[in-house]
């Protein structure tokens, strides 16, 4: 399996505090079952500004430090602005990988009204954005249907191995569920920020996304889309969004 959304990267996030948690979370991964990770961590304007150059830096620090063979590979979660072409051609924010692939996150408690305009500015310059774990947000919870615009637009989602378990509680672990039944999820990452929380989990994960999904469409999300993230490689075969009905989501849409 290939992690596309972790916060391994020591100080510079409210991820890993210290080397030592890092390399303690690249092992706990390992065991979790994976072999490559992107590693994401936050770039929010003047609040996590950690620019390109010095992420790398301290991701050697973390290779020379790590107890397990993984490959690494660099990215950000990108806070929502209408600067994010700007961050990443000023090398102050980074694409997965290098690659055409965008992260980014939307503020969890106020929905975003420039995310229309965003994404056509991330897809004019060729990008592919991909939206962090959707299945959070109130205002999506509310209403998941919002997401089916954005698909259509070009925008793939990445859902949190942790909310099919209900780490985040009832209504993510809700909403996923519904996405994955109406394909509207294209990647799992795991979202970790520390040790001891969810890569010792994530087989009970995979399990219960088997459940819904299937072991062939599981490895899809888990392996086979994030590895064309690294290799930069357009993602073949997107199913089309199902609208998802009124009454069968918590009768509050």
């Amino acid at each position: 399996m290939i992690d596309v959304h972790s916060h391994i990267v020591f100080g510079v996030d409210d991820g890993a505090k210290e080397i030592e948690q890092s390399a303690k979370m690249l092992q706990e991964a390992k065991e979790a079952g994976f072999h490559k990770i992107i590693v994401t961590p936050h770039y929010m304007e003047e609040y996590y500004e950690c620019n390109k150059k010095e992420i790398a830096e301290k991701i050697e620090q973390i290779r020379e430090k790590m107890p397990i063979d993984m490959q690494i590979f660099q990215g950000n979660e990108i806070y929502i602005t209408n600067r994010i072409n700007s961050l990443l051609e000023e090398e102050k924010a980074t694409t997965l990988n290098n690659s055409q692939y965008v992260l980014f996150e939307l503020p969890i408690n106020a929905e975003p009204f420039n995310i229309t305009e965003v994404v056509y500015q991330i897809l004019e310059q060729g990008r592919v954005p991909i939206l962090a774990h959707p299945e959070r947000y109130p205002y999506i919870q509310k209403n998941p249907n919002k997401l089916i615009p954005l698909i259509e637009d070009g925008v793939l989602m990445q859902c949190n191995y942790g909310s099919i378990i209900g780490i985040y509680g009832k209504e993510p672990k809700e909403t996923i569920k519904k996405l994955l039944e109406h394909h509207m999820v294209h990647f799992l990452g795991s979202d970790t920020h520390r040790p001891n929380s969810i890569y010792p989990r994530i087989p009970q994960a995979v399990e219960e996304i088997n459940k819904i999904v299937g072991e062939e469409e599981q490895k899809l999300l888990t392996t086979v889309h994030p590895e064309a993230i690294i290799q930069n490689q357009k993602i073949e075969e997107i199913e089309n969004p199902i609208p998802i009905k009124k009454k069968s989501f918590f009768g509050l849409f």
